[in-house]
């Protein structure tokens, strides 16, 4: 089982940047990708951004791409996101994911909730103009 841990939430002024942290701890040999997730309420998580963690290769969103970076420590057990320049749309909780391999059935792609095995805690991020 993989204990993930999100920071770095909180209120921000648009244009402004801000980085999440999702720390892994446990379960490094089942992880295959950890990926970023944004919930609204009333509908279902939206993938943004995800990493594979052995080599580095990283999947985006369309409507993200430009804005967005994740990127991984050395260790490969720390995952950041990075948004610059913040826009008021980006306001919505933000949820760190790790996967688990080998893959069942649910698995849809790297920015497909479903096939996420593990999830940290939402941290909210809140953009205003």
């Amino acid at each position: 089982q993989v204990h993930l841990m999100v920071s770095g939430g909180g209120s921000v002024q648009a244009g402004g940047s801000l980085r999440l942290t999702c720390t892994a701890s446990g379960g490094a040999d089942t992880t295959s990708y950890m990926a970023w997730f944004r919930g609204y309420s009333g509908k279902v998580r939206e993938g943004i951004a995800a990493i594979s963690i052995g080599d580095g290769r990283t999947v985006y969103a369309d409507s993200v791409k430009d804005r967005f970076t994740i990127s991984q420590d050395n260790d490969k057990a720390t995952v950041y996101l990075e948004i610059n320049p913040l826009k008021p749309e980006d306001t919505a909780k933000y949820y760190c994911a790790a996967d688990r391999v080998p893959h069942n059935g649910m698995w849809r792609g790297p920015l497909v909730w479903t096939g996420y095995y593990n999830w940290a805690e939402g941290t909210q991020v809140t953009v205003s103009s």
